[in-house]
C-alpha cells in the first residue's frame, strides 16, 4: 500500500510540473536600475554662426549627448565589432577620413570619401554627398546596415545594446526607458544625432580675426583677397566665396564642379544627387562641403581624388570639364605660384585647434 501511495504522489508531482511554466517565464523583466532626471545640454554657438534647428522631439540633454558619444566611438554597431562611426570620422582630422574612400567591415571598399562632420548640425539641405538623408537622425540609420560600412542589421545592434552591462542604464538616463525592451534604433540614432550636433567649430584663426581679436599675417590677408571675390575687382579671380561664403563656408548646394569629362549626363560613373532625385540634370552633382578645418581633411572631393590643396586649386584654375549642368561659378582663372601659396595660407586659417583638441569630442573609451 505504501508503494502505491508513493507512486501516486510521484505521478501527481509530474503532472504539477507539466502545468508549471518555465522558470524564465515566471520572472518578469526587472526595471533598469538608473535614475531619469534629464538636464538640458548647454549648446554654445559662437556669435558668427547661425542658430541651429533642433527637432522638438530630440532636445539635447547631457545624458543624451554622452550616450551618443559612446555609440559614436563604439564598434558594437558593426557586424564584427571592428568599425565605429569614428573609424571614418576621426576627431583629430576634423571628423573626416584620411583614406581616399572609406573602408568597412572585412575591409570592404566604399565608393566615396567620408565627409567631415564639422558643424553638421547646421546642414539642413540634405546630408551625405548626395543629400539622401534630411536629418541627422535619418542619416545615422544608414551606415549600420550598409554592406560596405558596418554591415549589421539594426535588430542585432539593439539586442547587443539591450544585453550590454552599461548601455541600458545610459538609455534610461537619456530617454527615460524603464525596461531593456524599450531600447530601439530610434533612440540610438537620436543619441548619435545629439552628439553630432555638438560638433561645432567657430574659433579658428579666421574667426578670431573676424571678431577683431587678432590680426592675420600679410600672406593670409593676400589670400583672403583672393578667396573673397567681393574684395577684388579682378575678373580673372578664383571666386571661392561664391560657393564657400558665409559663416559655414558653404552654401549647402549640390553642384557639378567639373571633375569628370562625360559625353552626356548619363555617363557619370557616380551620378551623385541624381541617384536621389531621379532628375537627369542632377547627375554628377555633389554637396558643396564646408571649408572649415579644410587643411586637416585631405583627401578632397567626393571620391578623394585630390591629395593636396594645391591639386584642388589646379583643378579649379583649369575651369573643370564642360557639361550641361556645370556650375556657373566654375570658370578658369590664373594664379601665380606665390598667389597659390597665399590662398592656401588663408585656407589654413580655417583650422580650429580648439575644436580638434576638444576632450568632449574624443573617445570616452581612451
Amino acid at each position: 500500500m505504501q508503494k502505491y501511495t508513493l507512486f501516486l504522489l510521484f505521478l501527481l508531482s509530474v503532472v504539477a510540473c507539466k502545468d508549471k511554466p518555465p522558470i524564465e517565464e515566471e520572472i518578469e523583466e526587472q526595471p533598469i536600475e538608473a535614475n531619469y532626471n534629464p538636464t538640458s545640454y548647454d549648446l554654445s554657438i559662437p556669435d558668427l554662426l547661425p542658430e541651429m534647428d533642433i527637432p522638438a522631439d530630440n532636445e539635447l540633454t547631457v545624458a543624451g549627448v554622452q550616450l551618443g558619444r559612446h555609440l559614436f566611438f563604439d564598434p558594437i554597431l558593426s557586424l564584427d565589432s571592428t568599425i565605429s562611426c569614428a573609424s571614418c570620422h576621426l576627431p583629430e582630422l576634423g571628423f573626416s577620413d584620411p583614406n581616399t574612400v572609406s573602408f568597412g567591415v572585412n575591409n570592404a571598399t566604399g565608393t566615396r570619401n567620408a565627409m567631415s562632420l564639422v558643424n553638421v548640425g547646421f546642414f539642413t539641405k540634405g546630408l551625405f554627398w548626395d543629400g539622401r538623408s534630411q536629418t541627422l537622425e535619418e542619416q545615422a540609420l544608414l551606415p549600420v546596415e550598409d554592406h560596405l560600412e558596418m554591415n549589421e542589421a539594426w535588430p542585432n545592434v539593439i539586442e547587443k545594446l539591450r544585453r550590454h552591462p552599461d548601455y541600458p542604464a545610459m538609455f534610461r538616463e537619456a530617454f527615460g526607458v524603464e525596461f531593456r525592451d524599450e531600447i530601439d534604433r530610434s533612440l540610438a540614432t537620436k543619441a548619435l544625432a545629439q552628439f553630432e550636433r555638438t560638433l561645432i567649430s567657430g574659433n579658428s584663426k579666421y574667426d578670431q580675426a573676424t571678431r577683431n581679436e587678432i590680426f592675420l599675417e600679410d600672406e593670409e590677408v593676400n589670400g583672403q583677397q583672393l578667396f573673397f571675390f567681393e574684395l577684388s575687382q579682378q575678373q580673372d579671380h578664383p571666386g571661392c566665396s561664391h560657393c564657400h561664403g558665409g559663416p559655414l563656408l558653404t552654401d549647402n548646394r549640390f553642384v557639378n564642379n567639373g571633375l569628370d569629362s562625360v559625353a552626356n549626363l548619363n555617363d557619370f560613373m557616380d551620378k551623385g544627387r541624381g541617384i536621389v532625385t531621379g532628375n537627369f540634370g542632377d547627375n554628377g552633382k555633389f554637396r558643396v562641403p564646408s571649408l572649415r578645418n579644410i587643411a586637416l581633411t585631405a583627401p578632397y572631393m567626393h571620391d578623394g581624388r585630390f591629395e593636396t590643396l594645391e591639386e584642388v586649386l589646379d583643378h579649379y584654375a583649369s575651369g573643370g570639364h564642360m557639361a550641361e549642368n556645370l556650375d556657373a561659378n566654375i570658370r578658369p582663372f590664373t594664379l601665380t605660384e606665390r598667389q597659390k601659396q597665399e590662398l592656401i595660407a588663408f585656407l589654413e586659417t580655417f583650422t580650429d585647434e580648439s575644436f580638434v583638441n576638444n576632450p568632449n569630442f574624443k573617445s570616452p573609451f581612451d
